[in-house]
This record gives structure tokens, sequence and C-alpha cells, in this order.
């Protein structure tokens, strides 16, 4: 029970590091900058630890794009205040993805700008032989440990990761938590303290600074956990903050901690 337990949980965070960290921080907001080389290698390492749920960074950094700026309009592609339920907006969400990930679909070029794009890998990426190959590799797991059959439940929860993760902020985040900043949508902080989200559920933070590597800091409990290893991977030379004051928290913020 406890190796299945711990490949979940480690699923969970995992798959939604990457896409906090390569897919939201990177390619919708470039809050920070990589060399050619080492975005290839956070292409692929999103492939791996996102496996069956693997979102296209350009697909989903253009949607993104879209989203801040119809935010809570009939053109937001995943707004709680047009849908009414969460699985008819997410339903919407994956349609909209689909079409421009696909190339189905081309969005304005102030979407697409600088979006990082691969086509050879998100075509092989987001296949169906890929997504099958993983989703064997799952159900490998849970055959050879998983000793009680209830753990068998968790097992679509991982189908469905990256979807589960989206809906949590687009719905849930829109409806309920706190605001520190009075913006034009209806974008809250979910968590005082981002125990399940690496940073996310500070959507209002974010809404107000998108292109911000650390989504928490404005109050002394939001605690950004993915900014912790955007510093680390800064410090190590890995990939550049694009404002190196960034680190220091900016004096409007300093203002509103001490409020």
């Amino acid at each position: 029970m406890e190796i299945i337990l711990i490949f979940f949980v480690s699923h969970w965070y995992l798959s939604l590091f990457f896409q906090t960290f390569f897919l939201h921080r990177y390619a919708s907001h470039a809050a920070f900058t990589m060399g050619p080389k080492t975005e290839k290698i956070f292409f692929v390492l999103t492939w791996i630890f996102q496996g069956s749920n693997y979102l296209s960074p350009f697909g989903y950094g253009v949607m993104h794009r879209m989203h801040h700026a119809f935010a809570d309009t009939e053109n937001d592609p995943h707004s709680p205040k047009y849908d009414e339920s969460i699985f008819k907006m997410m339903w919407k969400t994956k349609t909209i993805y689909s079409k421009i990930a696909s190339g189905e679909e081309l969005p304005e070029k102030r979407f697409t700008d600088g979006v990082p794009k691969w086509e050879f890998f998100d075509k092989f990426a987001r296949s169906w032989p890929s997504r099958l190959f993983w989703g064997a590799a799952y159900v490998g797991v849970y055959y050879l440990f998983a000793t009680e059959i209830w753990l068998w439940a968790l097992l679509p929860m991982q189908f469905l990761f990256s979807p589960i993760h989206g809906a949590i902020i687009n719905w849930f985040a829109h409806k309920y938590g706190y605001r520190n900043y009075e913006v034009k949508d209806t974008s809250r902080n979910f968590l005082p303290f981002d125990f399940l989200m690496m940073g996310e559920s500070y959507h209002n933070n974010h809404h107000k600074y998108g292109s911000r590597p650390n989504f928490g800091g404005i109050r002394w409990h939001e605690i950004d956990p993915t900014y912790q290893v955007i510093r680390l991977l800064n410090a190590l030379g890995v990939i550049q903050i694009k404002d190196q004051k960034e680190i220091q928290l900016p004096k409007e913020i300093k203002k509103k901690q001490a409020a």
C-alpha cells in the first residue's frame, strides 16, 4: 500500500511542478529564460513526469495568455462566470487547448510570440501511443503493488492529473478564498498556505503580477514552493530570472506585508 501512495503523491507533485514551472511560468509568462538545449530537456522532463497527462507548452502557453487577456469575459477560455459547472468549463478548456496545440486554430500574434514550440516532440508526446504507453505503465505499477482493492480507485485520477490541476485553480480559485488585490477579474488566493498546488493557489497575486516568478510572498504565510526551486536553478545557472530584482521583494509588496 505504501508504494502506491508514494507513487500517487510523487506523481501528483512532479506533474504539477512541471506544469507550473515550465508550462505556466516559463512558456506562458517568460518569467525566466533558459538556453535552447535546456528548454528541450524540460520538454522531455515534462513528458516523463506528466506522462499520459502531457500538455503541449505551446498550446498551454497560448491559451493561458488568452485567459489573462480576457479573464472572466466571454472570450476567456475558462471562467466559472460563464459556465454553470466545472465539467462544462473544463470541456470548453480542452476543446480550445486541443485546437491551439494541433494547429487547427491560430490565435493572434500577441498570444503566440515567444511561446516555446517543438512540433515534432509535441506531436509524439501528445499521441495516443505515448498516452497508452504511460497508462500501461501506471496500470503495471498498481498490478504489482496495490495490496488493497480500494487503491485502484486512485488510478483514474493519475490519468487525469493535468485537467484536475487546471480545474482546481480555474474553478475554485475564481470562487473561493481571499484577495490581496482588487483586480478586474474574480481571481482569489485559494489557500493561505499552498501545500497542495505548489504556489498556483495564490491566483489573485498572480493576476496582479502576471510575470513575477514568485506567486506568493505578499503576506508572511504565502510561501511559493515552486519559486524556491526557481531561485535554486537560477543560482546554479540552469535558468536566468529575467529581473534579478525579483529575488528581492518589490517595494509595493514590502509595504503590503507591513500593513
